[in-house]
């Protein structure tokens, strides 16, 4: 089974780079089988991983940044593929 793991952040006004440099930066314990990074409109950033691993295995995952690096609290999800293509 494949898990996809999102994580999503804020950034503090003006830090939208550096929040996207901070999520670039940050290095698991184990890789997963894919990791992408996004940027969005009001300076949001979005990680994804993959794992072939069950649902609710432990699986690392991005850290808190810095209070002063984000403007809320780290949004996360937990996804399980069902379709590829």
């Amino acid at each position: 089974m494949t898990v996809a793991l999102m994580w999503e952040a804020r950034a503090s006004e003006g830090r939208g780079e550096d929040l996207l440099a901070w999520a670039r930066a940050q290095e698991l314990p184990r890789a997963p089988l894919r990791r992408e990074t996004f940027r969005a409109p009001q300076d949001r950033v979005l990680v994804l991983t993959w794992w072939d691993e069950p649902f609710d295995a432990e699986l690392p995952e991005l850290a808190e940044p810095g209070d002063e690096l984000i403007s809320r609290a780290v949004h996360r999800w937990r996804f399980e593929s069902v379709a590829v293509g």
